[in-house]
C-alpha cells in the first residue's frame, strides 16, 4: 500500500499552463533530440477529475536518443528509473520539487515524466485514451464516475485504485484502436 492518500479534485486550468511551463523547459534543453512533448493522463483532459499530478510524455525518434535524453534529463534534475515492465515507456524521478531546474527558484508542478519512441505502442495507447476522453462526454463522464468510487473505497491503496481504473482503460481501448 502507498503511503500517500488518493485525492482527486476537480479539473484545474492551471494545469494546461503549467504543463506548458515544463514543456518549454524540456524543448529549450533538449531541444533536437524530441519531436514532441505530449501532456497525457487525466490532467490533460479538460472537465476530467484527477490527481493534480500531470503525466508528460517526451517523445523521441527512437531508442538511439534514449542515452543522450537520459544525460540532459540528469542536468535538470531528473533519475532515471527503466521502464517498470512497460516496454517503450522509460520513467524518470525528480530529485526534488524545483525540478527541473531552470534559472527559476520555484516549484514546479507535481508530474511523471516519460520518454517514449514515436513508435512506442504505450505512447499510442496514451494519445488514443486521451484523445477518447477529450471527445466522447459519456465515457468521460463514467471514467470521472468511476475514479470517485474508487478513490472512495481505496483512498489508502494507490495500487488497487490504479488497478480499477486500468481495466477500464483497457476496455475502451481495445474498442477504439
Amino acid at each position: 500500500m502507498s503511503e500517500e492518500k488518493i485525492k482527486l479534485v476537480d479539473y484545474d486550468p492551471a494545469w494546461a499552463e503549467n504543463f506548458e511551463r515544463l514543456r518549454s523547459i524540456y524543448l529549450e534543453s533538449l531541444g533536437d533530440l524530441l519531436i514532441k512533448v505530449e501532456h497525457v493522463g487525466s490532467t490533460a483532459v479538460p472537465e476530467l477529475c484527477a490527481k493534480p499530478h500531470l503525466d508528460i510524455d517526451l517523445v523521441i525518434e527512437d531508442y538511439s536518443y534514449l542515452q543522450e535524453v537520459i544525460h540532459g534529463l540528469a542536468e535538470l534534475g531528473y533519475e532515471y528509473q527503466g521502464d517498470f515492465g512497460i516496454e517503450g515507456r522509460e520513467a524518470f524521478g525528480r530529485e526534488d520539487r524545483m525540478v527541473p531546474w531552470d534559472r527559476s527558484s520555484s516549484r514546479k508542478q507535481s508530474h511523471n515524466l516519460y520518454v517514449c519512441p514515436e513508435n512506442s505502442r504505450e505512447l499510442r495507447r496514451h494519445l488514443a485514451f486521451r484523445d477518447h476522453l477529450r471527445e466522447d462526454e459519456e465515457c468521460r463522464k463514467r471514467y470521472a464516475d468511476l475514479k470517485r468510487r474508487l478513490a472512495r473505497k481505496y483512498r489508502d491503496d494507490r495500487e488497487a485504485y490504479t488497478e480499477g481504473k486500468t481495466k477500464f482503460i483497457e476496455r475502451v481501448l481495445a474498442e477504439i484502436m
